[in-house]
């Protein structure tokens, strides 16, 4: 029986698929790209509606694509194959591994995973097949006390229904892009006139406290409503600076408070 290998986002499933061709070791690699720390997710296990119309709003991942995500995850839950969910203590990857968890609930037999630090993704391919390749022994089952768990805690993060998910100690909050913005603001403003690319800034939002890895699609459209409004200066390729005057205001964080308990539907 074909196991299948689910990741988030393509250096790790590439990295994946030549490790399992070299082993000799059948399996199906399967790159999620929808980014789910941002935007809405209520309805996301229903229609990929509400996902691809913010993305179209915000520039990034292709309807294509996040129709096809939604199809496969439909497809997953028909299958009787053995599933290994490869995540990093990413907000991204932790979000992903409790939507597989919640999707497939109820057959918890054939959840696995695959725990990886970030010293397991190098940037460079060869040395990310090698450091892959020798987490292939580690798939492991999830019990069925942690599935329910993971379970519940995509149910809490869909009901909340955020603009922005952060991850910090082993928990889910809300936030806004409000409070995106303001840290985007003061990463301009901290570097007195220097002009950012879209990578500088994106680096710096999760040591400013953004709680999540902020992907350079989220980057670039927070950029262009921030010029609009006069938040920051925006360059013709991108690269964005301290706007004399402008600030943006910083919002209490939204969704501090845990949302209530939920039950499983059956």
């Amino acid at each position: 029986m074909t196991t299948i290998h689910i990741t988030c986002g393509e250096p790790v499933a590439a990295a994946l698929g030549a490790a399992l061709r070299d082993a000799d070791r059948a399996g199906r690699v399967i790159a999620l790209h929808d980014d789910l720390t941002v935007g809405p997710l209520r309805h996301a296990d229903e229609s990929a509606g509400d996902r691809v119309a913010f993305w179209q709003r915000a520039g990034g991942t292709p309807e294509a694509v996040l129709r096809g995500e939604a199809a496969m995850f439909d497809a997953l839950e028909e299958s009787d194959e053995p599933v290994v969910i490869w995540h990093t203590p990413d907000a991204a990857d932790q979000l992903a591994l409790r939507r597989v968890c919640y999707r497939l609930r109820n057959v918890p037999q054939r959840l696995n995973e695959v725990r990886l630090c970030a010293d397991d993704v190098p940037a460079a391919p060869a040395a990310a097949v090698s450091r892959i390749a020798a987490r292939l022994p580690d798939a492991a089952p999830i019990s069925v006390l942690r599935i329910t768990r993971l379970a519940l805690e995509w149910q809490e993060a869909r009901f909340a229904n955020g603009e922005t998910r952060r991850w910090r100690d082993n928990t889910f909050t809300s936030g806004t892009f409000a409070d995106l913005d303001a840290l985007i603001v003061e990463a301009a403003d901290a570097a007195r006139g220097e002009w950012l690319s879209p990578a500088q800034i994106g680096a710096a939002l999760p040591r400013a406290g953004a709680g999540f890895t902020v992907r350079e699609p989220v980057v670039l459209w927070r950029l262009r409503e921030l010029a609009a409004n006069g938040g920051l200066r925006l360059r013709d390729d991108l690269h964005a600076a301290h706007a004399p005057g402008a600030s943006a205001g910083r919002t209490a964080p939204a969704g501090g408070a845990r949302t209530p308990h939920l039950s499983l539907p059956r």
